[in-house]
């Protein structure tokens, strides 16, 4: 029987929010894996969300260089790498489905993908499979209350470490615009809002779905943020239904 890797999305953090086939695939894996920080032994974000749904003796944490701003680097390769070996490890001792848990979605900025190229490079053989998840953007949007788009609005995801160029070009088109990972370049980016009018339209979201969480107007004045925050920029409406 060929072993199966899948990816499973966790979402945003509150464990209500994953899905009936998530809960599913998470209960009948013979391991599941988590996403941890090298070096620190708190508690990952995948970790705790998936604990209400799986029993401790099937988790095995597998630490990456997830605060590795440097892009592929010799530490991040060698963590890619650990990470692979320990999941076949598994599979080659008889482990027939493994999944592997990530917050938002496993097709959406997320580790899993690195993770399932390298196990393959090891055993081409793995089925990999994904199971899709909520992501912030879709969480932030519904604790605000803003529709993410609307009639012939584009949307634009992009994250902050591609640089403040991509920002502004979205931020002066007609749609929506969210930026992840804003965490050290959150001052550029409230820069470039205030540049364009358009500070008093967004919102951010920091630890949404955990204790402690904000979901709110942007505070100018508070730039300490987590790498896992989210800012919405809503598109402008001026009436219902005008852009249809």
């Amino acid at each position: 029987m060929t072993a199966t890797l899948t990816g499973v999305g966790v979402g945003p953090g509150d464990p209500e929010l994953l899905t009936v086939r998530a809960v599913r695939i998470l209960r009948e894996a013979d391991a599941v894996f988590v996403p941890v920080m090298a070096d620190r032994p708190d508690t990952g974000r995948a970790e705790a969300t998936v604990r209400e749904y799986v029993a401790a003796d099937r988790l095995r944490r597998l630490p990456f260089a997830l605060d590795d701003r440097g892009g592929v680097t010799a530490r991040r390769t060698a963590a890619w790498d650990a990470a692979a070996r320990a999941v076949v490890e598994t599979i080659d001792g008889g482990g027939r489905s493994v999944a592997f848990a990530t917050i938002g979605d496993p097709n959406v900025y997320s580790t899993f993908g690195y993770l399932a190229q390298s196990v393959r490079a090891l055993r081409p053989a793995v089925r990999v499979a994904t199971v899709p998840g909520v992501t912030a953007m879709q969480e932030l949007a519904s604790r605000s209350g803003i529709p993410l788009c609307e009639g012939r609005e584009p949307l634009t995801l992009l994250p902050a470490t591609a640089g403040l160029a991509l920002f502004a070009d979205a931020l002066a088109g007609p749609g929506t615009v969210v930026t992840y990972k804003g965490w050290r370049r959150h001052p550029e980016l409230l820069a470039e809002l205030r540049r364009q009018g358009r500070l008093d339209d967004a919102v951010l979201g920091r630890g949404v779905g955990l204790p402690g969480e904000h979901v709110g107007p942007v505070d100018d004045t508070d730039h300490d943020l987590p790498y896992l925050s989210t800012l919405l920029v809503p598109a402008r409406r001026d009436n219902r239904g005008g852009k249809l």
